[in-house]
């Protein structure tokens, strides 16, 4: 099946370039572009596609505030939105993860990367953007102490779905993970269940944000 994407982003050149790139994947197609926030609220609603490339500042709506929105429609379906910045800044990360987004890369990334990222969240994964990805670790190695509360979280986490959901907040796919623990994808995708109902997260995106709220994410550094 095609995967059909919209375009959200300001500038025109970019969605361009965007398009032919995308367009150019026998697999993908573009459905919709949008100039604002505001209008990708009105697109994903009228054409429900499988991903959004949502650039984060854009007049009328940034791209959060967007995602938010789209997140929240009872019809949206299970769209996928990757959120795309020119700013290497962790807040954006974070608060795009908040607001309910399934990726994060900059706009310097690869096309052949772009392009895998796409198929990875039309698949139903997370996928972060390494250097983010490890800024972010970083930020919350030095950050405050974790609240008991959090702690409190991972109490009924076993010791192998630790290592599984720090795998998941650096990034890595349930087939890389398996490789990394020498398990079957299969019994990864088990480990991703229980953790979701034990985390009480609707997606793989609220667990790399559980990782990092507990400190999972950079538990295993903290262990030398």
């Amino acid at each position: 099946m095609t995967i059909r994407v919209v375009l959200a982003d300001d500038e025109v050149l970019v969605r361009d370039a965007f398009r032919a790139l995308i367009d150019g994947d026998p697999g993908l197609q573009v459905v919709g572009e949008a100039g604002s926030g505001d209008q990708a609220v009105r697109l994903v609603r009228e054409l429900r596609p499988d991903v959004v490339l949502m650039d984060i500042r854009m007049p009328v709506l940034d791209g959060i505030s967007a995602t938010r929105q789209i997140l929240a429609q009872d019809d949206a379906g299970p769209v996928r939105v990757m959120l795309l910045t020119t700013f290497d800044l962790d807040e954006y990360a974070f608060d795009g993860l908040r607001a309910g987004a399934a990726g994060f890369l900059l706009k310097d990334t690869p096309p052949r990367e772009l392009l895998s990222a796409v198929r990875v969240l039309a698949s139903g994964e997370a996928l972060l953007s390494p250097r983010v990805t490890r800024r972010l670790i970083e930020e919350y190695l030095t950050g405050p102490a974790v609240p008991g509360s959090a702690e409190e979280r991972l109490e009924s986490v076993t010791v192998r779905e630790r290592e599984v959901l720090h795998l998941i907040a650096r990034g890595l796919s349930n087939l890389e993970i398996a490789g990394l623990l020498n398990l079957t994808t299969g019994t990864v995708k088990t480990h991703v269940s229980r953790l979701l109902m034990k985390l009480d997260a609707r997606d793989r995106t609220q667990l790399v944000i559980a990782a990092y709220e507990t400190g999972l994410a950079g538990a295993h550094r903290r262990g030398g």
